[in-house]
């Protein structure tokens, strides 16, 4: 198994791949910058050299950055121009450090064939004004709220939409379709929902997982995550995923919450853990 977790950059941004490395990670997720202030500050060459070394010297591979929880494709003039303009930057960013995957919420609109519209839009006026990057990966949602990308067909709107999809691709994670309300505790359920997403999108399309238990009951459109087991999907479920050979090239992403539990035992080693627990029971 590929597995990683979401490390911060606090000190340098290459302090995320060490990070990682001292959990024995093999891949990680990160910001490449401040990710709830759409201004940035500059990605300096040494900084950008510092991480290409020290990635090269720890061998984390890939590593895919997250865009700033700010943008929202689908927004309205004010809030969707500014979207744009972060998202060129973050590309421009991941290019300068080598990164191949950049995650992105599609967005939130009221109007959801509207918003999915834009959204395809607002893709092509990025890649067409941005550096040549990574591909951007847009994430299954639990479909909070106005939240699109909930439903795989929905997904698959923008993807046909888009004149750029040789550089788009997804993120699917475990909490967001659970509590959307795709049913993945049971084996036939899973075969089930991964049926479908290879049919409505294809699996070629799969290019990460954010691996995460749900702290909300399934179809609840809440995103919440929970430590792995300890949620509604639970073992079962996330063991579907781990055991899925279709699914051992991609990097499995931890996002379950961050500190230590009662003894100290810092939680993603502990999450890490069970994951491997269960990809040895297969």
């Amino acid at each position: 198994m590929i597995l990683g977790a979401h490390m911060s950059i606090s000190g340098g941004v290459e302090k995320a791949l060490e990070r990682a490395a001292a959990c024995r990670f093999r891949t990680t997720a990160m910001f490449v910058r401040n990710q709830v202030q759409w201004r940035a500050g500059p990605l300096t060459d040494q900084s950008a050299e510092l991480f290409r070394d020290t990635r090269r010297k720890l061998g984390i591979n890939p590593v895919v950055a997250h865009a700033s929880y700010l943008v929202n494709l689908a927004g309205q003039d004010e809030v969707r121009d500014k979207s744009i303009r972060a998202m060129i930057e973050d590309l421009g960013r991941c290019g300068r450090l080598g990164i191949e995957y950049l995650v992105m919420h599609p967005g939130s609109n009221p109007d959801s064939r509207a918003g999915l519209a834009k959204i395809a839009d607002a893709l092509d006026s990025i890649f067409s004004a941005g550096p040549p990057g990574p591909m951007i990966l847009l994430e299954t949602t639990a479909g909070q709220g106005d939240c699109l990308g909930w439903q795989f067909e929905q997904l698959a709107e923008i993807l046909a939409r888009s004149k750029s999809g040789e550089r788009l691709g997804i993120c699917l994670d475990t909490c967001h379709v659970f509590a959307a309300g795709y049913d993945v505790r049971s084996a036939e359920g899973y075969a089930r929902t991964i049926g479908q997403f290879n049919c409505v999108i294809g699996l070629d399309r799969l290019k990460a997982v954010h691996v995460n238990d749900s702290l909300k009951e399934l179809a609840s459109r809440v995103d919440r995550h929970a430590h792995i087991g300890k949620g509604k999907l639970g073992l079962a479920g996330i063991a579907n995923f781990v055991r899925d050979s279709r699914l051992a090239r991609l990097p499995f992403i931890l996002e379950t919450p961050k500190g230590a539990d009662p003894n100290g035992r810092d939680y993603d080693r502990l999450n890490a853990a069970a994951l491997r627990r269960l990809a040895r029971r297969s």
